[in-house]
C-alpha cells in the first residue's frame, strides 16, 4: 500500500465532486441563455446600425497599424477543446467529468512532495494562473454507477506564467533528485492488526522531449511494505507510478493512467496532449 493518493483516489476525488444539476436549475440555464442570445441580436443590430453610419461619414486616412496589432490575441481562458477528446483513447470512453480551478499549484504527486518536504526542503510545485481537469470514464459496469475501475486517464491542464512554466521543466531533474531513494514509515492495517512499515520510493525522470514544448515521463518504482519491527513483507511489490508532463507555450499538462498501463501507452497519450494543447497555448502553435 503506497501513501500517496493513487490513480483510483484521484478519480474518487473527481467524482466526489460531481453534481449533476436539479430539473429547476436546468430550466433557469435554458432561460439565462435565451436571454444572453437576446441580448446579443440586440448588440449586433446596433453595431449593424453603427457600420451604416460610418459608411455616410466622410472618408479619412485610417491610422497606422502597429505590428503587433496583427498579432495573435492572448488566450486566456482554456477551453475543453485543448483537452484530450475520447477519440484520443484507444478505447471507448462513455463519460467525460470536467472542473475548472483558480490559482493551484501543479501539484505533480503528493508522495514527490512529502519526500521534499520531509527533508525541509518546499515541495516545489509551480503556481498556477487557471486549470481545467477532467477524467475521461469507460462505460460504467456496476448498474449505471461510476466508480473508480471505470477510469481510463485523469488529466490535469494548466496555464502558468511563460517563465514559470518553463522553469518547471529546467527545475524537473533538481526536484526529482532529492528522492532517488526515499524510505517512507506508515501504518498498515490489516484485518487483526496494525503494522508499522517501511516503503522505499524511487523517483526519476524516465522519459524526456518526446512531445509538445518539453515533456516527460516521471517514474516512482516503490518497494512492497515491510514490517518495521518483524522485516516480513506484507504484500507484492506494487506496479510504478507512472506521470506525464507535457508543455505547449504557456501551458502545462499532467497525465496519470490506471496502475496496469505502460510507459509507451502514457506517451502516446502525451503527444496526443501536446496537439490538442494548441487551443489554449500562448504563443499559438
Amino acid at each position: 500500500m503506497r501513501d500517496e493518493p493513487t490513480f483510483v483516489e484521484h478519480v474518487r476525488r473527481d467524482l466526489l465532486d460531481v453534481r449533476w444539476p436539479e430539473p429547476q436549475e436546468i430550466r433557469a440555464r435554458a432561460r439565462r441563455r435565451s436571454q444572453r442570445r437576446i441580448v446579443v441580436s440586440t448588440v449586433v443590430l446596433a453595431l449593424a446600425g453603427v457600420s451604416a453610419v460610418a459608411v455616410a461619414a466622410p472618408r479619412t486616412s485610417p491610422p497606422p497599424v502597429h505590428p503587433a496589432a496583427s498579432a495573435s490575441p492572448t488566450r486566456h481562458e482554456i477551453t475543453t477543446d485543448a483537452l484530450l477528446q475520447p477519440t484520443d483513447l484507444p478505447q471507448p470512453v462513455y463519460v467525460q467529468l470536467s472542473q475548472a480551478g483558480l490559482g493551484e499549484p501543479v501539484r505533480l504527486e503528493d508522495t514527490l512532495g512529502r519526500c521534499r518536504t520531509s527533508q525541509g526542503r518546499s515541495d516545489g510545485w509551480q503556481m498556477s494562473i487557471l486549470s481545467r481537469s477532467q477524467t475521461l470514464m469507460r462505460k460504467p459496469t456496476q448498474g449505471g454507477v461510476l466508480v473508480p475501475g471505470d477510469a481510463l486517464v485523469v488529466q490535469d491542464l494548466f496555464r502558468l506564467a511563460p517563465e514559470a512554466a518553463r522553469q518547471l521543466f529546467t527545475s524537473l531533474d533538481d526536484l526529482v533528485a532529492p528522492c532517488a531513494e526515499w524510505r517512507s514509515i506508515q501504518q498498515w492495517e490489516t484485518v487483526d492488526s496494525t503494522h508499522t512499515v517501511e516503503v522505499i520510493h524511487r523517483w526519476a525522470v524516465v522519459q524526456r522531449g518526446f512531445a509538445g514544448d518539453d515533456a516527460a515521463i516521471l517514474r516512482d518504482s516503490p518497494t512492497a511494505p515491510r514490517d518495521v519491527r518483524t522485516g516480513q513483507t506484507l504484500t507484492n511489490t506494487p506496479p510504478p507510478t507512472l506521470l506525464a508532463v507535457v508543455r505547449v507555450g504557456d501551458t502545462v499538462s499532467l497525465l496519470r493512467i490506471a496502475d496496469d498501463d505502460t510507459e509507451a501507452k502514457l506517451r502516446q497519450l502525451a503527444v496526443a496532449a501536446a496537439a490538442r494543447m494548441c487551443a489554449a497555448a500562448n504563443p499559438a502553435c
